[in-house]
């Protein structure tokens, strides 16, 4: 089946191509002969209600000196692509939102969009944890400083976070005894107007940040464990952390079924959930990581088994595809 795909991201010209996910869908799309197309959030508009983006032909290499070569930009309806994936890092600012609306048009017109543009808006990926609040440590999310403070000289030892960031940013672990509580309370919550998530510390955040990687409802095998560096609480690899595969628990289980009929009720078919220990805290699904790493990890499971594959190797990425190929062609 020869398929069209669009795929919304940051400039690829400013990826790390050896840990980025969006460059392994790319790589897999292409293995299948699918011609692909890099667009730019910036260069995607509406005219007369339809919508269009200035786009680029891309071919793409497993190769972190040279990982892609690009044609010229030309116009061109978002109609014209079978599937737009919209792997856009956060965040999520109002951009971000005019974004999904432009990408709502083109789903109107014939566009298969994953994930889907209205669950994008709706799934805050700290907030709708709320919906599974029996899996996720103590959670408070507020504008108030005082409720804050309260929250973390009860439970002693907290972590403090916005809701619209991503790799560890604007993250705090506090105590009561703290010097500076007052101060970062103070201009976290903007003296008391934006809401700010806090949970109970979970000490088992020294064994790593899980990222348990969903993909069409199931989980993959394996998850990355993100161990913090030393001295650090964030086990986010843009902070620093360390990335070790783990095979996934029965707990993490337990939490993706849980979790995976909502998920695809939405049409989110690439989700990453974080756990830390038993506790769910984050759903990711703007622009989830982690398949460089795993499918790393998996394919040397595999040569050290006497498996070895020479050229293209199949990974999450082409779970990932395979569901996107069979929806467009149920439709």
């Amino acid at each position: 089946m020869s398929i069209t795909i669009g795929i919304v991201m940051d400039p690829i010209e400013s990826i790390t191509p050896y840990k980025d996910t969006t460059l392994a869908m790319m790589l897999a799309a292409q293995a299948r002969g699918w011609t692909v197309h890099c667009i730019d959030q910036k260069d995607m508009y509406l005219d007369q209600g339809r919508a269009f983006a200035s786009r680029r032909k891309v071919k793409v290499f497993d190769d972190n000196e040279h990982w892609f070569e690009a044609e010229a930009y030309t116009d061109a309806p978002l109609s014209e692509h079978d599937i737009i994936l919209m792997r856009k890092d956060p965040p999520f600012d109002m951009d971000f939102i005019y974004t999904t609306y432009i990408l709502e048009r083109a789903a109107t017109e014939g566009v298969y969009v994953s994930n889907r543009p209205n669950s994008l808006r709706d799934v805050n990926e700290k907030l709708y944890t709320a919906w599974f609040s029996e899996f996720c440590p103590p959670t408070l999310v507020t504008t108030s400083s005082a409720r804050l403070k309260e929250f973390i000289v009860h439970h002693q030892d907290a972590i403090i976070k916005p809701l619209d960031g991503m790799g560890g940013a604007g993250i705090f672990r506090l105590t009561p005894t703290d010097p500076n509580l007052n101060i970062i309370l103070e201009q976290a919550t903007l003296n008391d107007s934006r809401q700010i998530m806090a949970q109970r510390y979970v000490p088992e955040i020294k064994d790593g940040d899980k990222r348990v990687l969903v993909v069409n409802g199931q989980a993959m095998p394996y998850a990355l464990a993100r161990v913090p560096a030393q001295g650090e609480t964030r086990g986010n690899l843009a902070a620093g952390g360390r990335g070790v595969p783990v095979a996934i628990t029965d707990t993490e289980r337990r939490i993706v079924d849980a979790v995976s009929p909502y998920l695809l009720e939405r049409g989110l078919l690439f989700v990453g959930l974080d756990v830390i220990g038993s506790y769910l805290t984050e759903i990711n699904v703007t622009s989830p990581t982690c398949v460089r790493e795993l499918d790393a990890h998996m394919h040397k499971e595999n040569a050290d088994a006497g498996n070895p594959s020479d050229g293209y190797t199949p990974g999450i990425a082409d779970i990932y595809l395979d569901a996107l190929e069979a929806t467009i062609k149920d439709t």
